[in-house]
């Protein structure tokens, strides 16, 4: 009988599963809503129940073995999602024990970026490095590091919130609860803020000044970036600048042989791209330049975090 791992990401709005061969072939992927549930009993009652009824079409054929989650603010040592800003559940929630009633199954659980980061290891494009980063571009940033071939948890489990290093004191308000974070200018709702600064200060023509800031999205001003769109333009550039400026400060700590992109935002090529590169050669101390690359993930972005999430499960099989 085949072996698969159940790879479990917890999203804002959406929480996605899959089961995962070994080689990183998904044999089905599902969801659930992660909002509107009465309390997170009653959400891991849903999403075990969801689960189940759709692996019977292939228990005959394969035998699920263990469990991976990526949550934000994930604590890979106690299995707890602790004061998630964009989960209902905002206190610590001890997940891996409460979902053990559901699955008596070797289970682990990180954060979605480190999630991430063993997914390229294991079935991306770092397969083989042993020191590089993975920073995710969502609606927040999220950051993996990987050194000498492991994760970096540090004491606690929370290593690695490169997201939330500050950029600007008394900047942007983050739904971390402090100001300047380097989220809320480098990530997708970031870019957005962005534009919306730019509209108020800028007599610039642009097609977004028609665009609600609920309606508008990174693909919109990518979009309209692509086609010349001054602002949008300016929006990604200022993105970039900071982004670039950032992952220099965190090759100064890890010295990565290459830093991966991952998410809806990079869908921006090199608008993106090519500014972030110029930035963050511009700012990396001497021995550090011309070295390091910064690349798309190789992983694909329909089941890259089901994928990472699964990854973890193979890697805690493999302990």
């Amino acid at each position: 009988m085949k072996e698969v791992t159940l790879g479990i990401d917890i999203g804002g709005t959406f929480t996605k599963f899959g089961f995962i061969e070994r080689g990183g072939e998904a044999i089905f992927d599902g969801s659930i809503t992660t909002t509107g549930h009465k309390d997170i009993a009653s959400y891991q009652k849903t999403l075990a129940d969801e689960i189940k009824r759709s692996f019977k079409k292939f228990e005959k054929e394969y035998k699920l073995v263990g469990v991976g989650i990526g949550a934000p603010n994930g604590n890979y040592y106690k299995g707890t999602i602790e004061f998630a800003p964009n989960l209902d559940w905002k206190e610590v929630v001890p997940f891996v024990d409460m979902f053990k009633k559901h699955f008596d199954l070797p289970m682990a659980l990180t954060n979605d970026a480190n999630a991430a980061a063993i997914g390229e290891m294991i079935y991306g494009s770092a397969v083989g490095m042993k020191d590089f980063v993975v920073i995710t571009l969502g609606t927040g940033l999220g950051s993996g590091l990987v050194v000498n071939g492991e994760v970096v948890y540090g004491h606690d489990g929370f290593a690695g919130e490169v997201g939330h290093v500050q950029v600007y004191e008394n900047g942007r308000m983050c739904g971390c609860g402090n100001r300047g974070c380097f989220e809320t200018y480098s990530s997708a709702s970031g870019l957005r803020r962005t534009v919306f600064e730019l509209l108020c200060n800028e007599t610039l023509p642009s097609r977004l000044r028609d665009v609600s800031f609920n309606d508008m999205t990174a693909k919109m001003i990518a979009d309209a970036a692509k086609e010349g769109d001054e602002i949008a333009i300016k929006a990604f550039e200022i993105t970039a600048h900071i982004l670039g400026m950032k992952l220099a400060d965190t090759v100064a700590h890890t010295s990565p042989e290459t830093i991966f992109l991952f998410g809806g935002l990079t869908n921006a090529g090199d608008i993106l791209f090519k500014p972030t590169r110029e930035s963050f050669e511009n700012n990396l101390l001497k021995v550090f330049k011309n070295k390091i690359k910064i690349v798309p993930s190789g992983l694909q972005e329909t089941n890259a975090a089901v994928l990472g999430a699964s990854a973890l499960a193979w890697k805690e099989l493999e302990k």
